[in-house]
C-alpha cells in the first residue's frame, strides 16, 4: 500500500508530504484546491506521460516520490524486481519520478534508475486508479476471463496450470510443423546454408575452451623476456649462498636448538621449519620452470593464426567457443530433420494431435468449471447491484466457444450488463449513464479486491451525479472494499466522507503572489467542521454540525456491524 507521498514543485503544489494508512482514506476541499492534481501525481509515479506543463512556473524541475509497503502475496512484484535488478528490502519499495522543466523524465526504484516501461509495469501492480470517466481494466474485455479465473482460484489454477503446460508444448511442436512444411525453395535454400555452416564448423575442429587456452599460451610467449628475467630474479634471491632459503635454514637450525627451553620457541620454530621446506619447493619450482621455458616464433605465428581463425566463426557463429559448438550441434540436428523432413513431419503430426486432444480435454473441462464459478459470481453481482439501487439491473458473463486453443483455454468470456428493465444485456464498457457506470465499476472492485492484489485502489470522484440513499450506498461499498485494501478516495459527498478510516483536507493558498496546495490530516473535531461544510457550504451552522455528529455515529454503528459479521 502507498505509506508516503511526497510532492515538490508539481503544478501548484509547492512542497507537501503526507503520510497515508490502511483503510478508507478520503480527500475532500474546494473545486480547483489540487485534488486532482495528488491523482495526477500519483499517476505519474506509476507510469504514466509526463509534460513539462506538470513543472511549477518558476522551477527547474518537479520531484515526485512514494514509499510503498507491500503486503503478502506480491511474489509477482519481487520476482519483476529480481528480473529488472532492483533490490528489495524490508518490504518496502520507493518510486521516484523527476521532470525537468526541458521535458527530461528520470524514474527511479529503491534508487536504481529504470526506464518508463519498467516503471508502470510494477507500478500498475501496486496502484489502481478509477475515475468516472476512465475505462479501467475492469471494463477491458480482454480482461474478464482472467478476473472469472481469479474469483475462484482454488478451482480453475490446477487446470490453468496443467492446460498451459500442454498449450506450450503443443504451439513449440506446430512452430517445428510449420518450419518442416514451409515451401520447397525455401527449405531447399535452409538446406544449402546449413551444409556450408557444418562443413565450415567441422574442419574448424574446435576444441572446449580452445581460445581461453591458445590466449594464456600466447601471453606467455608474448611476454617470454619478462616472465624469464622475473622468475630467474626470484630464484636466484632464495637460492644460493647466502641467498632466502640459506638464510632461512640458519634462523630454523637455531631456534631448533633452543626450543626444549620455552613453549614458544618451539612453536616458532615448528613455524620456521614448515616455511622453509615452503620456499625449498618454490625454489625447484621456479628452476624446474625457468629449464623448460622457450621462447618459439613459429608457435606464435600459428597460434595468432588460430586465434584469427576462431574470432572470424566467433563474428558469424557466437561469442565464444562454447556457443560456437553448442551453435553447430543445433544445426546438425535441424540439418537432420531437413534431410528426414517426411518422417519427421508424419511423427509431429501424430504427437500434435495427441497433444492437442489432451489439451481439448483438459480445456474442456477448465470451461465446465468457468461456468460454475461464472453462475456464483453472476449471482454474488446481482444481490450488490441492489444494494446500490440498482434492482432492474441484469449481470451475465458470456460464453463463447472458440475454434482454437488459445492461451487461455477454449472460452471467450465477456461481462455483459443492463441497467434498465427491458435493455438488452450490453458490454460495460457501453454503460451510457455515469451514475451507473461508477456503481458497477464500485461493485467490481469490491468483488475482486481480494484476488486482483492491488496493493491501493484509487476512486477520483466517481460518486459524482449521486446522492441521498445511493450516496450512502456508496459509501458503504468504498468501506466494504477497504477492508481488504488501502482504499483512497477524492469525494464531495459527506456520505462517503464520514465513512472514512482517515480525512486529508486539500486546500489552496496564497503567499507571496504565489497559489500552492496543502494537505491537512483532520481531527475529529475537524472532521465534524468539514462535514458540515460539505453539506451547507460555505457556512457553517449548528445544523449542519449536528447533521455531521449524527452521520459520524451512524456510520461508526455500521462499521462496527460489519465488522461483527
Amino acid at each position: 500500500m502507498l505509506t508516503e507521498l511526497s510532492i515538490r514543485n508539481f503544478a501548484i503544489i509547492d512542497d507537501i508530504s503526507i503520510t497515508f494508512h490502511e483503510g478508507l482514506t478520503v480527500l475532500t476541499g474546494e473545486t480547483g484546491a489540487g485534488k486532482s492534481i495528488i491523482i495526477d501525481a500519483v499517476q505519474l509515479l506509476t507510469g504514466s506521460r509526463a509534460s513539462v506543463d506538470y513543472v511549477r512556473f518558476g522551477e527547474k524541475k518537479a520531484e515526485i516520490n512514494g514509499l510503498f509497503t507491500l503486503t503478502e502475496n506480491k511474489h509477482q512484484i519481487y520476482d519483476m524486481c529480481e528480473n529488472y535488478g532492483i533490490e528489495t528490502e524490508d518490504d518496502m519499495l520507493v518510486l521516484e519520478r523527476t521532470i525537468t522543466d526541458k521535458g527530461k523524465s528520470i524514474c527511479r526504484i529503491n534508487g536504481k534508475i529504470v526506464t518508463l516501461t519498467v516503471l508502470k509495469e510494477i507500478g500498475q501492480l501496486l496502484v489502481n486508479i478509477h475515475s468516472q470517466h476512465d475505462t479501467i481494466h475492469l471494463t477491458d474485455k480482454r480482461s474478464h476471463i482472467h478476473l472469472l479465473d481469479l474469483y475462484d482460484v482454488e478451482k480453475t489454477l490446477p487446470l490453468k496450470e496443467q492446460y498451459l503446460k500442454l498449450f506450450e508444448h503443443y504451439t513449440s511442436l506446430y512452430k517445428r510443423y510449420r518450419s518442416l512444411s514451409s515451401d520447397e525453395q525455401k527449405m531447399a535454400h535452409r538446406l544449402d546454408l546449413l551444409q556450408f555452416q557444418l562443413t565450415e564448423l567441422e574442419q574448424a575442429d574446435l576444441q572446449e575452451d580452445e581460445d581461453i587456452k591458445l590466449m594464456q599460451e600466447r601471453d606467455q610467449l608474448q611476454n617470454y623476456e619478462k616472465i624469464y628475467h622475473s622468475v630467474q630474479e626470484a630464484y636466484f634471491a632464495l637460492s644460493g649462498e647466502g641467498k632466502g632459503i640459506e638464510l632461512i635454514d640458519v634462523a630454523q637450525n637455531t631456534l631448533q636448538a633452543a626450543k626444549e627451553y620455552d613453549p614458544f620457541i618451539q612453536k616458532q620454530a615448528e613455524d620456521l621449519t614448515n616455511i622453509f621446506y615452503n620456499l625449498e619447493e618454490i625454489g625447484f619450482s621456479l628452476r624446474n620452470f625457468i629449464d623448460e621455458l622457450h621462447f618459439d616464433e613459429e608457435r606464435l605465428n600459428e597460434i595468432e593464426g588460430r586465434l584469427n581463425e576462431i574470432n572470424r566463426l566467433k563474428k558469424k557463429y557466437g561469442s565464444s567457443v562454447q556457443e560456437i559448438m553448442e551453435y553447430r550441434d543445433k544445426i546438425t540436428l535441424e540439418l537432420e530433420e531437413i534431410q528426414n523432413k517426411d518422417s519427421h513431419i508424419e511423427n509431429i503430426q501424430k504427437e500434435l494431435e495427441s497433444i492437442k486432444e489432451k489439451a481439448h480435454l483438459v480445456a474442456s473441462k477448465l470451461s465446465e468449471q468457468r461456468k460454475e464459478i461464472a453462475a456464483s459470481l453472476e449471482q454474488n453481482i446481482q444481490l450488490e447491484l441492489k444494494d446500490l439501487y440498482l434492482q432492474n439491473a441484469q449481470f451475465s458473463v458470456q460464453f463463447d466457444k472458440l475454434n482454437v486453443l488459445t492461451l487461455n483455454g477454449i472460452d471467450d468470456v465477456s461481462f455483459l450488463i443492463s441497467t434498465n428493465l427491458g435493455e438488452p444485456l450490453k458490454e460495460l464498457s457501453k454503460i451510457a449513464s455515469g451514475g451507473e457506470l461508477s456503481r458497477i465499476m464500485l461493485i467490481l472492485k469490491k468483488i475482486f479486491a481480494k484476488h486482483d492484489n492491488i496493493g491501493t485502489v484509487i476512486f477520483d470522484e466517481i460518486d459524482t451525479g449521486v446522492s441521498g440513499r445511493v450516496a450512502q450506498a456508496i459509501a458503504e461499498k468504498m468501506y466494504q472494499i477497504s477492508l481488504f485494501t488501502q482504499v483512497l478516495c477524492i469525494t464531495h459527498l459527506p456520505q462517503v466522507a464520514a465513512m472514512s478510516d482517515h480525512h486529508v483536507l486539500i486546500k489552496k493558498e496564497e503567499k507571496q503572489k504565489r497559489t500552492s496546495t496543502h494537505m491537512k490530516d483532520l481531527s475529529k473535531k475537524e472532521k465534524i467542521q468539514e462535514l458540515g461544510r460539505m453539506m451547507t457550504g460555505a457556512t457553517l451552522t449548528d445544523t449542519a454540525i449536528e447533521h455531521s455528529q449524527e452521520l459520524l455515529d451512524l456510520t461508526k454503528n455500521y462499521k462496527e456491524s460489519i465488522k461483527a459479521n
